[in-house]
């Protein structure tokens, strides 16, 4: 993964409220690219609430029972075609606690790694629906999610695929197995995988609030008057294991293992063993490697007990919520009598939480070249009035994907993380309403929308430059989906396949960041004359404010404008 790291890093500073919205407003997901012949397809997410676009491919998942540790069930994958698709993957994964015990030979031999098993295979559909069924058997307990992806491999699109999702919570004893899984709090993953062994009872680090294992050390012992004990200091570095439609496929999405930058750390702690938690020290993880280094001053001899808690939040700056927006934590081991400096060592996000981090640090990207002139997001807005990015996902989410300035609040259903592109595109939906400090232009034809297809100019505008944010962020012109299909939108006035004119989003976002590299000098300059004067359409902003601001329009703009078909 690309990432921007500044010598001197900008303040994380805390949120206030500013600015008002005058107009509620959803913004839904750009990314998809061609309308199909079949222009009626319904197929939708079974929540009735899901701003989702409709399909033509659906998929569902269902288990026979909720087995327990070392029973087996049927899991039931139907796929719905509401058109002819000559190619279409179906692709299937199964967390670490489930395996595969018996399938469909039609079905691909499983592959194994720390996020689970994955199979797959290739066919072709007709308008009906298909099952496919595989006997599955529970290998360990905790928290679970079965993932079934379908998508037309010729024609990547949200408009040709689907998602579905089963969460479970797998017991030990027969019938002790729930539906759903809570992972909002969750203790770290162990550093050598999920799955894998770790150190004896007697040797493992406690897990907070869990009694010390015996120390041969002296009982603390309080600080002499006057005479306090010297600083103790806890390090360490937090990694996250995710998996990447960058550089994936439909069928195999990329495997991830990356520190997280820029995340809220808290030390906590315990004097004595009977004794109350207590705070000892907050801090964030280190830009780019992820490390940190949270120092206090002990009251006794020996501290108890010490231990680091994670959460999905950089500063006040930007935060990934679950559906009750609460952040999601990630606590470490605990350290047992603790004396001198000591070192957590690496410390893995809960592998339940690894998409949630996943968006957390990629607005990493964003947020380091943001092209704002002040230490918040935008440049009308001043220290300690800053207002932060809130994402909002949870596992199996159907709530997505899209940005309402009602609440200013990015929405992502349940495996669009996956596509750091999904998760900046959004994101550059609040950041452009942060410009326009609340307001929202009157876009029209919209929904849906098509990002190689002509909508709207005020379509156009607010989706071509929420796509020209992801291109910065990810230096390409790629769109990327949760599903691993991706598709290059480079184009010139001999691309095919994509309508001309700044009423195409593809166009516009193209055009904006050839502007921003090759004449502004960057994008400062334009968010910062986007701070100041609002525009409805890429017309507005070119042929109006662009001047008005002493930004180029001359020949060498127009030529640029020229070649993305954008003709004024």
């Amino acid at each position: 993964m690309f990432r921007i790291r500044l010598p001197r890093p900008a303040a994380l500073v805390a949120a206030g409220g500013i600015g008002a919205c005058i107009a509620t407003v959803a913004v839904p997901s750009a990314y998809a690219v061609t309308p199909t012949s079949a222009d009626s397809c319904t197929v939708r997410p079974a929540d009735k609430n899901s701003e989702a676009p409709p399909s033509c491919l659906g998929v569902t998942a269902s288990l026979g029972r909720l087995p327990a540790i070392g029973e087996r069930t049927t899991l039931t994958v139907a796929v719905t075609a509401q058109t002819d698709v000559k190619r279409a993957g179906l692709s299937l994964q199964l967390p670490p606690a489930l395996r595969i015990a018996d399938r469909d030979p039609a079905l691909a031999a499983p592959t194994n790694d720390a996020f689970g098993q994955r199979t797959s295979r290739t066919l072709a559909l007709s308008p009906g629906t298909r099952t496919i069924k595989l006997e599955v058997k529970a290998v360990a307990a905790g928290p679970a999610q079965i993932q079934a992806d379908i998508s037309d491999i010729d024609r990547p699109d949200p408009r040709r695929a689907g998602h579905a999702s089963v969460e479970l919570t797998i017991g030990k004893a027969k019938g002790s197995t729930a539906k759903g899984m809570s992972v909002t709090e969750a203790e770290a993953t162990p550093a050598d995988g999920p799955t894998a062994g770790g150190p004896t009872a007697n040797d493992r680090p406690a897990r907070p609030g869990a009694a010390a294992p015996a120390a041969p050390s002296a009982p603390p012992q309080a600080a002499a008057p006057g005479r306090p004990y010297a600083p103790v200091c806890v390090s360490g570095t937090l990694r996250n294991r995710f998996q990447s439609s960058e550089g994936g496929s439909w069928n195999r999405k990329a495997d991830r293992d990356l520190p997280v930058s820029n995340a809220n750390v808290t030390l906590w702690g315990r004097a004595t063993a009977g004794g109350g938690t207590q705070k000892l020290a907050t801090g964030l993880t280190g830009n780019g490697d992820g490390a940190f280094k949270l120092c206090y001053t002990p009251s006794t001899s020996v501290t108890s007990q010490v231990w680091a808690e994670f959460q999905t939040q950089a500063g006040s700056m930007w935060s990934v919520v679950d559906g009750y927006n609460r952040r999601y934590s990630t606590t470490s081991n605990a350290l047992s009598n603790v004396s001198g400096n000591k070192s957590l060592g690496t410390v893995y996000a809960n592998s339940g939480q690894s998409r949630a981090w996943h968006a957390f640090d990629t607005l990493n990207k964003l947020w380091w070249d943001r092209g704002s002139t002040s230490t918040c997001w935008t440049s009308n807005q001043r220290d300690g009035r800053c207002t932060p990015i809130t994402v909002q996902w949870y596992p199996g989410s159907q709530d997505g994907t899209y940005w309402t300035n009602r609440d200013d609040k990015v929405h992502l259903a349940d495996s669009d993380p996956d596509s750091g592109h999904t998760t900046v595109h959004e994101a550059g939906h609040s950041l452009m309403g942060k410009l326009y400090n609340g307001w929202w232009p009157n876009v029209t034809n919209c929904s849906p929308h098509y990002v190689n297809r002509t909508s709207s100019t005020t379509c156009g505008w607010t989706e071509g430059y929420a796509d020209a944010v992801a291109f910065r962020a990810f230096k390409d012109t790629v769109m990327t989906w949760g599903n691993g299909s991706s598709t290059n939108l480079a184009n010139d006035r001999t691309t095919r396949g994509i309508d001309w004119g700044d009423a195409c989003e593809a166009r516009v976002a193209t055009a904006l960041v050839d502007l921003w590299s090759q004449v502004d000098g960057g994008w400062t300059k334009s968010n910062t004359m986007m701070s100041r004067e609002r525009q409805s359409t890429f017309r507005e902003y070119f042929l109006t404010d662009r001047p008005a601001y002493g930004l180029d329009t001359g020949s060498k703009a127009r030529t640029i404008l020229y070649n993305h078909t954008i003709q004024y």
